[in-house]
């Protein structure tokens, strides 16, 4: 075989079959799956074209075939992948309850804010705490695509606040759920103890990633803004059923816990003597905290404090890529009188 015919049949082999497939590698990335289909049959066409019209020359041929395996990889094994790794958005939020006493706070005011706030961050997993039934409605109604989990505190029904928990159905799917009170009798609706003021619950749910093919649970809560003694045995009480829930499923736990890191209620949660101890998922955020350390404004100027009261713990399997405190004003107006609490994470 002559020189002239070497570069020619060399110029075949890229112009007919490298740099087609090489187009269609990128393709499809920002395709879908079919154009692999394309791709394969093309490579195998021209397998068996080169392989006839070359007959002598088995060293194109058998790189040819390398190329097979290595387009077959990339398009299949890469893509699964990153798909396995794909992040999420999660938040906790304390929404504020609806009361005409907030005049130009009040709900009807804030919850096209709230609502934009979720969407902007294209949330998949939202807590929220202290929303009222025609607040639920309210939300459901705004976030298209999005379904809630979760009960009224008072009657296990719709009376009394939610901690309910948001989720993206076009990425993730429930597979179970309840609610339990912090009280002595967790089973039973409406119930409190120790020195709790008020009624308090965590709503949960287990979730099938749609995108990641992985099973994880979330647990919302709003731990007693009176009670020391019930925010402490509260936390105890968390820790218990989440282990019993959940076992050794990734696990994310957020809520409003009226607690700062240095508070009893926290310490015990993040105690590593426990065995059933959380991480703070603030402190374990691959890029540094943004936004303020404090997460409640009471609807003031900034944050009333630096201690945050807004927390989101995981447990087993997560990693945390960004954690966020989200604080934006419209003309100086807060969405609530907390602000949202973001994370990007990835269940491993």
């Amino acid at each position: 075989m002559g020189l002239v015919q070497v570069f020619s049949l060399k110029n075949i082999f890229i112009n007919t079959i490298i740099g087609p497939a090489s187009s269609y590698c990128f393709t499809f990335l920002a395709s879908h799956s079919c154009t692999f289909v394309m791709l394969f049959g093309m490579v195998q066409s021209g397998t068996q074209t080169l392989k006839t019209f070359m007959c002598n020359s088995k060293f194109i041929y058998y790189n040819l075939q390398f190329m097979k395996k290595l387009i077959f990889s990339f398009l299949f094994v890469s893509p699964l992948l990153v798909t396995a790794q794909k992040p999420m958005e999660i938040m906790t939020f304390n929404i504020r309850l609806n009361t005409s006493g907030d005049s130009l706070n009040a709900w009807p005011y804030r919850k096209d804010k709230v609502a934009s706030q979720i969407l902007f961050y294209q949330v998949s997993l939202l807590g929220v705490q202290e929303a009222l039934h025609d607040q639920m409605v309210d939300l459901q109604q705004r976030l298209p695509g999005y379904k809630y989990s979760g009960v009224g505190r008072d009657d296990g029904k719709t009376k009394g606040e939610y901690s309910a928990i948001f989720f993206d159905t076009a990425r993730l799917q429930k597979l179970d759920g309840a609610t339990f009170w912090l009280s002595q009798t967790p089973e039973t609706p409406g119930s409190k103890s120790w020195d709790a003021a008020i009624t308090r619950i965590v709503s949960w749910c287990k979730f099938y990633d749609t995108e990641t093919h992985k099973i994880f649970f979330a647990f919302n809560t709003h731990f007693d803004h009176i009670g020391q003694v019930a925010r402490a045995e509260s936390a105890k009480l968390l820790l218990k059923r989440v282990n019993d829930i959940a076992g050794n499923t990734p696990v994310i736990v957020m809520g409003d816990f009226n607690a700062g890191p240095e508070d009893e209620p926290i310490k015990i949660i993040t105690n590593n003597q426990n065995p059933h101890y959380l991480l703070d998922t603030k402190k374990y955020s691959e890029t540094p905290h943004y936004g303020p350390s404090g997460t409640f404004n009471g609807f003031k100027n900034s944050e009333i404090n630096d201690a945050p009261i807004d927390h989101i713990f995981m447990k087993k399997g997560i990693k945390v890529l960004k954690h966020a405190t989200i604080s934006e004003t419209w003309q100086g107006r807060f969405a609530s009188d907390h602000f949202a609490v973001l994370a990007r994470i990835v269940v491993e």
